[in-house]
């Protein structure tokens, strides 16, 4: 049974506005402005002699850090007389910022009911000490008890959240292909309300993914309103990146710039990209396209992965979204109907041709028979045309894939863009969940210098912290949160691979997250510090 609206419930919106002022404030107590202090006579920590970059775009300089409980102290030479409890030698070393992930899918790790996983292991031993959740739409309206769970038992990692219009819609349209009533669209927009006045940062959305890209573009808008009322940001991933045989890239970015605009609130891009062959050189148009906009007053930014594989699966990849209507059952109903199947063959083709072919297609799911295998290669195993093949594997149960149909150029376009920041998508099967940050230091900054360092720092703590209004991060300087990475620059570098998705990065040797050391010498501590970290709504909006 359908819940009623909360335009058309008396009280709804109001017990809603109460829930969310009700808020717990040992919660929100993590979030509080920070504020310099002057150094004590004994410090918590000290991190001495190393190459410190502080998270801004200046030239790393050799220096301490300062620490006393959450809060850095000082930064650069010790102050005379000053003593710690514990001193970290990180001569020969590289200090940061801890790495904050502005796209990440590590709900599962943060919210385990095993103390080891909620660790975040991939992440510290990448230097990243804040995640940003509930992406791509997922994020759900409940916000405040993801954050009651995340006090409860603390992640090794700081973390922040959207709330989702695929949560919301799923939940008030199921999988229906069609626009809401006057009266579940207000159900809706009272689901965002509830989640930004619980802490969220804004609206997601994945436009890509069914059902969201039933949605279209002015209900969209309406949902971000709300968002962009208390606060908060629209970030997406977008309709079409390329490869969706949809309405093209480049009307799926104009689409995005126009929900920006239209709903008054910042803009970002997830994991910004031309997937699919038939965009590839189109980076400089995209670029032009969002600098124009910025140029005009828009706040947009986007976050980017270093890899030339995306991630999905038989459904998302290749099947057209009408296919998708009502779930797995009704899909596979369309499978079988003859009057049906000569239309979803020649639309997967498409599809399929647009990312390169099957060779193009890998097998990442750990637990798979195929791990390691391509569609071609399955094709040729079953000795099937490539799409049959691919049909038969989303009637087994459909396989998570790698697809290789991003151009290197153009992702080294995006990269050096001052408003790009670095995010990994990352998720179990895919090496970007523990590699990103590592293999974007190693091929990126030292291997082909497309970076400096002072830019990958910057992106990677620094400008995900202001787009993302996370305060008192993102930098070293006194005052703010103590979360510091500390790498030796001769041998950061990934491990993981397509094969072996899950080998632990190389070279991070300090980790430091709200002043608690939880890497030490390249072995984890096993100190889960990690805070909720809730976004505060407009002042007045959520009474």
């Amino acid at each position: 049974m359908r819940s009623r609206s909360a335009s058309s419930t008396p009280g709804l919106r109001t017990h809603l506005m109460r829930g969310a002022a009700a808020f717990s404030l040992a919660v929100l107590a993590v979030a509080v402005r920070p504020a310099a202090a002057a150094a004590p006579q004994e410090l918590d920590l000290l991190i001495s002699g190393g190459t410190v970059y502080d998270g801004g775009l200046g030239q790393g300089v050799k220096g301490d850090v300062g620490i006393a409980g959450d809060k850095i102290v000082f930064v650069g030479a010790a102050p005379a007389g000053v003593k710690a409890k514990r001193t970290i030698d990180a001569t020969g070393l590289i200090v940061t910022p801890g790495f904050i992930d502005g796209h990440v899918h590590t709900n599962g790790d943060i919210f385990s009911k095993i103390a080891s996983d909620r660790l975040v292991a991939s992440n510290l031993y990448q230097g990243v000490t804040t995640n940003i959740l509930g992406v791509d739409g997922g994020g759900a309206p409940e916000v405040r008890d993801q954050f009651v769970a995340g006090s409860t038992n603390p992640p090794g990692v700081n973390f922040a959240t959207f709330v989702g219009f695929g949560a919301i819609r799923s939940r008030i349209l199921k999988q229906d292909s069609r626009a809401p009533s006057a009266s579940e669209l207000e159900e809706m927009k009272a689901l965002v309300v509830k989640g930004m006045c619980e802490g969220a940062l804004g609206l997601s959305t994945g436009l890509f993914y069914s059902p969201q890209s039933y949605a279209k573009t002015e209900e969209v808008i309406e949902l971000a309103k709300e968002a962009g009322k208390r606060g908060g940001i629209y970030d997406s991933h977008q309709r079409d990146e390329g490869g969706a045989g949809t309405v093209g890239i480049e009307a799926s970015v104009r689409e995005l710039l126009r929900i920006s605009k239209e709903a008054n609130l910042p803009g970002h891009f997830a994991h910004l990209k031309d997937s699919g062959v038939s965009s590839w050189g189109k980076a400089p148009q995209i670029i032009a396209m969002i600098e124009l906009a910025r140029s005009q007053g828009q706040k947009i930014t986007a976050d980017q992965y270093p890899y030339l594989a995306s991630g999905g699966s038989v459904a998302s990849i290749l099947m057209p979204r009408w296919m998708l209507e009502g779930g797995r059952n009704d899909t596979l109903k369309r499978l079988d109907d003859p009057a049906q199947i000569g239309r979803i063959r020649g639309e997967m083709f498409e599809l399929l041709n647009n990312r390169g072919g099957g060779k193009n297609l890998l097998v990442i799911r750990p637990q798979s028979p195929w791990l390691g295998k391509t569609l071609e290669d399955i094709a040729k195993t079953w000795r099937l045309p490539e799409v049959e093949a691919a049909i038969r594997v989303y009637k087994e149960g459909d396989e998570g894939m790698a697809i290789f149909a991003i151009s290197e150029d153009d992702v080294r376009k995006y990269m050096v863009r001052p408003w790009v920041m670095s995010g990994s998508d990352g998720s179990d099967g895919h090496p970007r969940k523990y590699g990103t940050f590592a293999i974007l230091y190693d091929k990126y900054v030292v291997k082909d210098k497309v970076l400096t360092l002072p830019q990958y720092v910057h992106r990677s703590s620094g400008l995900p912290a202001e787009t993302y209004m996370l305060e008192g991060r993102g930098y070293l300087k006194p005052g703010y949160f103590a979360d510091v990475a500390v790498f030796d620059p001769k041998t950061f570098a990934p491990k993981a691979t397509y094969t072996e998705p899950k080998l632990l990065a190389e070279g991070m040797r300090h980790v430091v997250v709200n002043g608690k050391v939880e890497l030490e010498n390249g072995k984890l501590t096993d100190v889960a510090a990690g805070r909720p970290l809730p976004h505060k709504p407009t002042p007045g909006t959520c009474s």
